[in-house]
Formats: structure tokens, sequence, C-alpha cells
């Protein structure tokens, strides 16, 4: 008998800092009609003539800020640890592949490596807890894209959404407790942001999204698709565990692009207000993310860090990632075999 094949899919990451690899990774990222959702002409004048020449050189020095001399790229240097972990648990009875869905590795080498195997089936999981266009629907597009090409297709199946998994959210509760949440003033889940329009198009009935008050703030059958929804579970999932009060902890969204109304409220509104409250010190948590990142390391750590101490706050914590967590491993192994929950 055959094996069956994992396909593990995160975002991507320049292959190196340097200003061309960063411009090249940039280009890939922002032509995604997924991840920027105006028509093909605009889009090649926004991204090409526009933000890659002038983002380019900015976002090198940022990745140059966390890369490793020995590891490189700290969502690649977990990446490829948490395909280990998996395939380590899952025994030979399985084929392991991580691909990035921007650069390398790709997708279309990583999908030629279990056809060439011969597996009699692929699972593919999206490295995204919260499903948004942008990130899982442009990947599942992406592998329907390359995989309808082939002659012989096994039996494929993809995970959309695991923002809910009980495993996940101990995983990230107990990175949570390592620094003690109830020695801090305030904790914020700071989310990856994303265009309000994007998650207008999310629901299919339009009565619900940015109609109805607090339309993001439970969970129900009418955003079950919504991003913002699913945030708000993961973070009301992870308080619970933790015992966390309403009141001491906030839903936020980082990594604002462009002048375009992106999900509500913006980490660093949010921050501010706070130290405006005279919160002194602030745990965070990125639950939009299972490895460690540009977006964790450098932007919560260092630029809100700053901007926090210079509105009058003292401390800002990042919680970790999920990482090598082998709780994290112990959700993978279950989203595999079928375990959702």
């Amino acid at each position: 008998m055959g094996k069956q094949g994992v396909l593990l899919v995160n975002l991507g990451t320049p292959d190196s800092p340097s200003t061309s690899d960063v411009r090249t990774y940039l280009g890939e990222f922002l032509m995604d009609e997924r991840v920027i959702d105006i028509p093909l002409v605009l889009r090649a004048l926004l991204v090409k003539g526009i933000i890659v020449p002038f983002r380019g050189p900015k976002s090198a020095k940022l990745y140059k800020a966390i890369w490793s001399d020995t590891t490189g790229s700290p969502l690649m240097h977990y990446s490829i640890m948490q395909k280990d972990l998996l395939q380590e648990r899952l025994g030979d009875d399985y084929q392991v592949e991580l691909a990035m869905r921007y650069q390398s590795p790709s997708i279309e080498s990583a999908l030629n490596k279990l056809r060439d195997a011969q597996v009699n089936s692929i699972k593919v999981i999206p490295m995204f807890p919260h499903y948004a266009s942008a990130s899982t629907g442009s990947v599942l597009e992406k592998v329907m894209e390359l995989v309808r090409k082939w002659q012989t297709i096994p039996n494929i199946s993809f995970i959309n959404s695991f923002h809910d998994n009980e495993l996940m959210i101990e995983a990230f509760s107990d990175n949570g407790r390592k620094h003690h949440p109830e020695t801090y003033d305030h904790i914020l889940f700071s989310f990856h942001g994303l265009p309000q329009r994007q998650l207008g198009k999310s629901d299919h009935s339009q009565k619900h999204c940015l109609k109805v008050e607090n339309c993001c703030s439970v969970l129900t059958e009418n955003n079950k698709f919504c991003y913002s929804a699913q945030c708000h579970d993961t973070a009301r999932l992870i308080a619970n565990k933790l015992g966390l009060p309403k009141e001491k902890y906030s839903v936020c969204f980082q990594s604002r692009l462009g002048k375009d109304p992106w999900v509500q409220p913006y980490t660093s509104v949010v921050i501010e207000e706070l130290a405006k409250k005279g919160v002194k010190r602030l745990l965070v948590f990125c639950p939009a993310f299972v490895a460690d990142c540009l977006e964790t390391v450098y932007e919560v750590t260092v630029e809100y860090g700053d901007e926090f101490k210079e509105l009058g706050g003292e401390h800002v914590q990042l919680v970790e990632s999920l990482n090598d967590h082998p709780l994290w491993i112990d959700s993978l192994e279950g989203l595999v075999k079928g375990q959702i929950n």
C-alpha cells in the first residue's frame, strides 16, 4: 500500500534579506489577486510601480534585523521544524512535505514530490488558523490549479480553518501561562489585518458583515466564514482557558497596508488608547501565526514596543507562537487524521 501525503503550506519568506530578494518576494505576494483584490492593470501599477520599489528596501532592513546567519528567517526555521516533527510523529505510512505560497519551497515542487512518491491521498493544510481568501483561499486555489493538470489525481482533501482546535488553543494558552498573564495590566490578541472589503465578500447573505452591530463579536451561522469572527472566537477561547475577564483583554488587528479601511480596531490605536489610560505592561498574543515571523518578532516586539514606551508604557511582551510546541504537533497530527477538534 502507498503512503498518505501531507502538504503543509505557510505564507512564505524571502530567500534572503537582500533588497533584491525581498522585492522578488513582495512582488509575487502582492500580485496575487486574492491578496490585493483589484483589477490586474491597477494592481500591477500599484505593486510594481509603487509598493515594491519603495517598500522593498525598508522591508529588507526589517528582515535583516530578525535573520539568523545559521537558520535564516524564523518562519522558515520553525516551519521546517514543524514539518520534521510531524513526519516523525506520523511515521513511515505518511510523507510530509512543506511548501510556501510565495517563493521557496514552492507548492508545485512539494506536490511533485508527493506525486513522485505515488501517495494514495494528499491532505493539504494551509498553516493559517483562520480562513481568509487572501491566505487559505489562495493556497487552495493554487493547489487546485496545479493538480488539475495531472493525468492521475489522488484523493485530495483540504483543511480550510482550525481556529477553534482544542489542542491549538491549549498550546497558545500554555505559552501564555509562561509569562504569568496576571502580572500584566492588559492582554492583547493581535491578529493579522485584512481590508474590510474582503470581509464583506465572505458574507454570502450580504446582510450581516459590517451591517449588524458588533457583527464579528460572536461566531454564528451568518459569519462562520468571516476571518474577523473566527479571530474573535479564538481570542475568546484562549481567554477562557486562561480565566481572563472580558475587561482584561482586547482583540485588535495589525499589519495594515494602504489607505483603505481594514479590519478594526487597529493594534496601534488600541495600544495608544491603553497607554492614555495608564496601562504600563502589555502581554500580546498573535494567534493568526503558527510560527514566529516578521509580524511577531519585529512588528510586535520592536515597533509596538517602542511605540508603547513613547506613549508612556513600560513593557510589551510577545507570547511566542506555536513553533515546535508538542501540543501543536499533536494538533497537526489530529488534523491529518481527521480529528478537527
